[in-house]
């Protein structure tokens, strides 16, 4: 055996480490600037531009949609462009509207600006997702995805910390002006990448089994229906936590966002549990479990009449949802081999989550409104997604054979 046949397969495993390193470094201060945006702005526009919590919901709707429909064209323009090219222009694209955002606060350029990063985000995050898994067999995709969710969640709380400081400071612009110099050192991340990510060869040996592919494909269904009835309620939430920490129980903008990024601390411990073991593979009882307790904690969240009640329910809701998360991407991935249509429709869910809570929120007050009860608005409208997203969760749940001892 000659020193080049030593050298080089260690010289390759460093450079895949150094990758992957790259990529979750990427993650993570890409999701701290998305954060600062995509959460924080609702308590801007609530303490700077006086939105109501109408004008919020419509806010969260509108990006939503965006986000959706970019994220089911991110296959197709990966395809055409290179998944490279694709990433670098979408991050430019997210820097361009922070920098505007930044300079023009306006209420109309805020908006314009969001939709702006809703569509480079909806075309961003599935491209990332297939670069994290791509070549990876089933059992070596757990640990790297697990690795994933934890960079971008871990930074979700620490963008909501960081917002309400900088929203109250003197300088409320550099909420825009940070996430704009996060995006210029991300573009610094990509220049390594390869062009397109390798996928894992279809008839290798570690593929799965025809048996456990069937079992994952409806536990990839059930999860993804219970992230997406999570999703639904957590942005009915986001846009109305100014009003639950700051109108309802009296705390400044400060404390206000740091309490509200609790549901995303929970969410990062769930995420923890499910990637240092490998027993929840193809069975039924965590997503069970999470199903079933993600509506009591948005109800706690939603309705609790005191500060400690809200964050149980914060915590209960969190987790649950971190459960749906990742079982949902896992699956998906494993099943789909890493392709990027298979993030696109996962962060499609993601999407349309983000768009149908606003949604059944507005529509729910008005109802409330109608019959005379505007306190029950918000109940009225989500009840139908807890109620569908229980139900098409637990058919395929149902249907999911215990996998063999």
């Amino acid at each position: 055996m000659t020193l080049g046949h030593l050298v080089t397969p260690h010289f390759v495993i460093c450079q895949t480490m150094t990758r992957i390193n790259r990529l979750l470094l990427f993650t993570f201060i890409e999701s701290f600037a998305t954060i600062l945006i995509e959460r924080g702005v609702y308590f801007y526009t609530d303490e700077l531009l006086k939105f109501t919590n109408r004008q919020n919901l419509l806010l969260a709707f509108a990006f939503g949609v965006v986000y959706a429909v970019a994220a089911l064209l991110s296959h197709r323009l990966a395809r055409r462009l290179g998944e490279k090219r694709l990433l670098a222009l979408v991050v430019a694209g997210q820097c361009l509207s922070h920098l505007v955002m930044c300079l023009f606060p306006a209420s109309a350029v805020l908006v314009a600006g969001d939709m702006g990063i809703a569509l480079c985000n909806g075309l961003k995050w599935p491209v990332v997702e297939s670069y994290i898994s791509a070549g990876r067999t089933p059992l070596g995709a757990a640990p790297i995805i697990g690795r994933f969710n934890l960079a971008w969640s871990i930074s979700v709380p620490l963008a909501m910390f960081a917002a309400g400081p900088l929203i109250g400071s003197g300088w409320p612009w550099l909420l825009f002006a940070l996430p704009a110099l996060v995006n210029l050192v991300s573009l610094v991340l990509i220049i390594p990448l390869p062009r397109v990510p390798e996928h894992l060869a279809v008839d290798h040996p570690d593929r799965l089994a025809p048996a456990i592919l069937s079992r994952y494909r409806l536990l990839t269904s059930a999860a993804r229906w219970s992230m997406l009835s999570g999703y639904c309620l957590l942005f009915v939430l986001a846009p109305l936590m100014p009003t639950i920490f700051g109108t309802r129980l009296n705390y400044s903008v400060a404390a206000a966002t740091a309490l509200a990024g609790i549901t995303d601390v929970a969410r990062v411990a769930a995420f923890v549990l499910m990637m240092i073991t490998v027993r929840w593979h193809g069975r039924r009882y965590p997503l069970l479990a999470g199903t079933v307790l993600m509506p009591l904690g948005f109800l706690a969240a939603m309705y609790g009449p005191d500060v400690t009640t809200v964050i149980i329910g914060e915590i209960i809701f969190g987790a649950a949802a971190g459960v749906a998360y990742h079982a949902a991407l896992y699956y998906a991935l494993v099943v789909a081999n890493a392709a990027v249509a298979a993030g696109g429709e996962h962060e499609g869910l993601i999407g349309a989550g983000f768009a149908l809570g606003p949604l059944a929120a507005l529509l729910g007050q008005m109802a409330g409104n109608a019959v005379g009860r505007p306190e029950l608005g918000i109940l009225i409208g989500v009840a139908p997604i807890i109620l569908i997203g229980l139900g098409a969760s637990l058919v395929p749940l149902a249907r999911v054979r215990p996998p063999a001892v």
